[in-house]
């Protein structure tokens, strides 16, 4: 039973617990970092954007783990394929960051001497990103700019508690099917994004985490019968009894599925993420092949924080089933799935 959460207030009660989890289409649930009870390092809150056409990517992030910041900017070549990541870390972030309380309003600047990133939204919903990476490859800089619009009405949101610790919560949105115009500058090229064939994503984050997870993560965005269509797809953090984080988007509606599963192949016991992979639903809605292009890979061992993430991204072939009963054909969407197991 997915349980929808319809009624506005606040996120948190007096003893910093969730007052119910479950899913919406909308933030209907207003985050305050001040209401919070759990131990102040334990906070994370994080803006995450992924620009993509079938040659570009672009993923832009803001982050404050309280304990550490983080600014990413990764650059993605699907026809080569060639990936290159610069994550910049800065010590004891502790909220100072300033992470809006929602993603309707409010914008997030860090400059420093070797990145500027900023992240706007203006009143009639259009999303501003800037970026600059004085040192991105080999001393070369890097710059972004994008404009997003377009959202649809209706997204992904998700309330999720974790049953070891009732002072923990997972509050997140995705909000898939923006259309994305902009331009990166490297090396003496330009790469542009044209809004009719390029798409946004934006993964909204704000809770306090337990120690050590794995999740699963999908996301697709693109052209289906000319309307666009998109999807979020995900489990394996905290408790998800209420509800699953599994959603079709399509023409601007929003449509709920049930469980699903990543079917990521083995090879010797272990994970071979190029192989192809197979996604099934509990209810039949969502059933597609996925054939890798690019593992953006990538492990951090410092003593106690440890992160092994493989985000893969791949064409998506199949089918997928509106509230109504309608079956969308899905041939070679872009996209990707993740598998991260994070202890920090």
């Amino acid at each position: 039973m997915q349980k929808e959460l319809t009624a506005r207030g606040p996120l948190l009660n007096e003893k910093g617990e969730l007052h119910e989890a479950g899913y919406a289409r909308q933030l209907v649930k207003q985050y305050d970092r001040r209401a919070i009870k759990a131990a102040a390092h334990r906070i994370k809150e994080w803006d995450y954007y992924l620009m993509m056409n079938d040659r570009w990517g672009v993923a832009l992030t803001i982050d404050d783990n309280s304990y550490m910041g983080l600014l990413g900017f990764s650059l993605l070549d699907f026809s080569r394929p060639w990936e290159h990541t610069c994550n910049l870390i800065y010590p004891f972030t502790n909220g100072k960051t300033a992470m809006p309380a929602s993603s309707a309003a409010g914008d997030v600047s860090v400059c420093r001497k070797d990145a500027d990133f900023c992240f706007k939204v203006l009143p009639d919903g259009t999303r501003r990103l800037t970026a600059w990476v004085k040192n991105f490859i080999d001393k070369k800089p890097i710059t972004a700019e994008f404009t997003l619009t377009g959202a649809p009405q209706e997204s992904m949101v998700i309330v999720t508690p974790f049953a070891e610790d009732r002072k923990a919560f997972y509050y997140n949105q995705k909000i898939n099917c923006m259309r994305a115009a902009g331009r990166v500058e490297f090396d003496g090229q330009v790469i542009e994004f044209d809004p009719e064939e390029s798409f946004a994503t934006l993964d909204w984050g704000r809770g306090v985490w337990t120690y050590k997870n794995t999740w699963f993560w999908g996301s697709g965005n693109g052209l289906v019968n000319g309307k666009p269509f998109g999807f979020n797809i995900g489990y394996g953090f905290g408790d998800t009894s209420a509800a699953s984080e599994n959603m079709l988007f399509y023409d601007g509606k929003a449509h709920k599925l049930e469980r699903l599963t990543f079917g990521i192949p083995q090879k010797d016991g272990r994970d071979d993420f190029m192989s192809p992979w197979r996604f099934t639903s509990s209810d039949g809605r969502f059933e597609m092949t996925f054939t890798p292009v690019l593992d953006r890979a990538s492990r951090t061992s410092l003593g106690v924080l440890c992160s092994d993430q493989h985000q893969v991204f791949g064409r998506f072939n199949g089918t997928a089933t509106l509230d109504d009963g309608t079956v969308l054909q899905i041939e070679n969407l872009l996209g990707f799935a993740e598998k991260v197991f994070n202890k920090w």
